[in-house]
């Protein structure tokens, strides 16, 4: 695994700096949400796997997270999150907004739950200045259980008439307009 930021990595050579299925050390695959260790990791190392792993919105632009981590075990990574200050501008600079969340195949049942429990803990202790934690669902993709195992509540229900984007912003959207026209939910999570 990189260890700093500036390390290059591509994302074919990721797997062999971090092999899924890893002999030595003890690496396998864990069966309980229990083997997996929560831990901050390098902003760019988890966008490179949020590549691999995400099932919408694999591209992101890593430089821009406040807090980056995986969930791992045996050295090896199965999920990884990607932290920023909220995307919205009338939203205040104190909250934190989980841009990324994704997981490998291998990772176990309730495994992102167990993961997104452990961040608000570490976030709430690392991160005192921060008052509220949110999160967008795409509804056409996931339905949201994470947050509600986790007491996460609605804070804001925008339909697939709403733009998601707005015309005088000055980046094309990375993962393609298919992206923003989806109906979205915003989770909330107080602090």
């Amino acid at each position: 695994m990189p260890t700093t930021e500036n390390h290059h990595v591509s994302v074919d050579s990721t797997r062999v700096v971090c092999p899924l299925f890893q002999t030595e050390e003890g690496g396998s695959i864990p069966a309980s949400t229990l083997q997996l260790i929560y831990e901050p990791c390098p902003r760019k190392y988890a966008a490179i796997l949020n590549q691999q792993w995400h099932s919408r919105l694999p591209r992101c632009e890593w430089g821009t997270m406040k807090f980056a981590f995986h969930a791992k075990c045996g050295g090896v990574s199965y999920a990884v999150a990607l932290w920023s200050t909220p995307v919205a501008r009338m939203l205040p600079g104190n909250w934190l907004e989980l841009r990324r969340l994704a997981c490998s195949p291998e990772m176990p049942k309730n495994g992102a739950s167990s993961f997104l429990a452990w961040m608000v803990r570490y976030l709430r202790k690392k991160s005192p200045a921060t008052e509220r934690l949110i999160s967008y669902q795409d509804t056409e993709v996931h339905s949201g259980t994470i947050y509600r195992a986790q007491g996460w509540a609605v804070g804001y229900t925008g339909t697939s008439g709403d733009s998601w984007d707005r015309p005088n912003r000055s980046r094309p959207n990375l993962n393609g307009d298919e992206t923003i026209a989806s109906a979205k939910i915003r989770w909330e999570r107080v602090l």
